[in-house]
């Protein structure tokens, strides 16, 4: 019997574990390490964060999805890998956890595996920007919207602002709160969804929403931009973005990074050197990502953190990270298999493998500090790299370690994002954008670095439909409910 343990339960770990188990069967024990109790589709927390949804609509329990399919549940988070095995477990490698929950809070345990894999995620670094947030996301002076709960804490404050908008002027700013932030997407969202709100409450005229981001324009979203095939001419993101900002009301302020941010105040710098202040009563500013921390440690006891992961704390994989600068990168330098470069036999998928480098490019103030998005590797692509990973350990422990890994580069890798604009089922909008490839290929498509053929966009009330229906069919299928995977990732 060969055992596979996931370590990490959201969008690609969940995926990962729930396909393994279902092709490895009775004959193979699937084990998942995540710290959380409940599951949280985080594409919908935007509609948590304007009371559209509650905390309940966007998750659930694990325990007895994860009992139903026959899967090794430990509520627990990963503290370290020892890929050479050592202890009293001789040449068999082990992860050592620390239980969060099932009443074992604050106990360890080494587990033994056959194949490993890392969907640790992100570690949520407010910490990055001093006063941006503390390790739970609950800042005194902003809030978020990456869990459920930072959602839930974020309506119940901008429902203050919204009771105070009836009296006097407020200022809501929302964007990336750091120099190197990933999610421009969520907070693209959830600042289309405040204004759709005010309107909604008749708040909107006593509203100022400003935008702040770390994109050099608009319409970056951390994949360098994109043209979309619309009326049989090519439009760029960066019009589309303009467009809907202009259009909304909403005055923008890119290529910053915020340096520190006080009671009512984010202070920030941007790319030609700039440096200002921007007051506000109500802020949603997403932190930066990084690495939850793993150690690695060989048999011998040596630390050989630096050999598996990257600086940033994410884990090393099938990528060329000698690319060097911007002017050398290539759609090639993306890792294929997502197998980890020192140990064969663990792999590492979603936002927990290191990328190469930036998609969009690199670039910094005056006065040193970088300024650019890193690279988004979520929703769509994380849950088909989690597929195709489980599908590569299924074939060698089923056929022999020999059957070759399947691949899923995010280069050749196409992927549809419908991002909400406003809730209602007669006066929502959404934009929906399908990209082939997600890391621009400018050497198979000189010019664009993407076929237009299937790189287009819409933004409207059916777009809104297709978020909405996605929101149910996801949960869904992650609740293995029946017929759950013939739903695509």
């Amino acid at each position: 019997m060969a055992r596979v343990i996931v370590m990490g339960g959201g969008v690609s770990g969940h995926t990962a574990a729930t396909f393994a188990k279902k092709w490895l069967g009775k004959d193979h024990e699937v084990v998942v390490v995540t710290p959380n109790a409940r599951w949280n589709w985080i594409p919908s927390n935007i509609w948590v964060g304007v009371g559209e949804m509650t905390k309940d609509d966007v998750t659930f329990e694990l325990a007895p999805v994860y009992h139903k399919a026959g899967i090794d549940y430990r509520q627990a988070k990963a503290l370290g890998i020892h890929p050479e095995g050592g202890s009293t477990h001789g040449d068999k490698p082990y992860i050592v956890i620390e239980y969060t929950g099932q009443g074992k809070e604050g106990q360890k345990e080494e587990l033994t595996y056959d194949y490993l894999i890392n969907a640790t995620g992100p570690k949520l670094n407010f910490a990055a920007t001093p006063g941006l947030g503390d390790a739970n996301g609950l800042g005194e002076f902003t809030v978020s919207v990456c869990t459920a709960d930072h959602a839930e804490h974020a309506n119940h404050e901008l429902q203050k602002v919204f009771e105070k908008a009836k009296h006097s002027k407020q200022t809501v700013l929302i964007g990336t709160g750091h120099g190197m932030c990933t999610c421009q997407g969520a907070a693209f969202e959830y600042i289309f969804n405040v204004e759709h709100e005010a309107k909604k409450a008749g708040v909107r005229d006593n509203l100022d929403i400003k935008w702040i981001s770390n994109e050099s324009f608009l319409g970056d979203f951390g994949i360098g931009g994109l043209h979309m095939k619309r009326g049989g001419y090519a439009a760029s993101s960066r019009l589309f973005a303009e467009s809907l900002f202009s259009e909304r009301g909403v005055n923008w302020t890119i290529g910053a990074a915020v340096t520190q941010v006080e009671k009512g105040k984010a202070h920030y710098e941007q790319l030609d050197g700039t440096t200002g202040v921007i007051d506000f009563d109500f802020a949603m500013l997403i932190p930066p990502f990084a690495g939850v921390g793993l150690k690695a440690i060989a048999k011998d006891g040596t630390d050989i953190t630096d050999q598996m992961f990257a600086p940033n704390g994410f884990m090393k994989v099938d990528a060329n990270y000698a690319a060097g600068a911007y002017e050398n990168w290539k759609a090639s330098d993306w890792p294929k298999t997502y197998q980890s470069t020192i140990a064969d036999n663990v792999f590492a998928v979603g936002i927990a493998f290191a990328p190469p480098h930036p998609i969009s490019k690199p670039m910094k103030s005056p006065s040193g500090r970088d300024i650019f998005p890193t690279p988004p590797r979520t929703g769509m692509p994380s849950g088909i790299i989690g597929k195709t990973v489980a599908h590569s350990i299924c074939d060698k422990i089923l056929k022999g370690k020999n059957a070759p890994l399947h691949e899923a580069s995010m280069a050749h890798m196409g992927a549809a994002c419908v991002a909400s604009a406003g809730k209602g089922l007669t006066n929502g909008t959404a934009a929906a954008l399908t990209v082939y490839p997600v890391v621009p290929d400018f050497e198979t498509y000189p010019g664009l670095g993407r076929d237009l053929n299937y790189t287009f966009g819409e933004i409207g009330l059916a777009g809104h439909w297709i978020k909405h229906i996605l929101h149910h069919m996801f949960l869904y299928k992650a609740k293995l409910n029946p017929g759950w995977t013939l739903i695509p990732e």
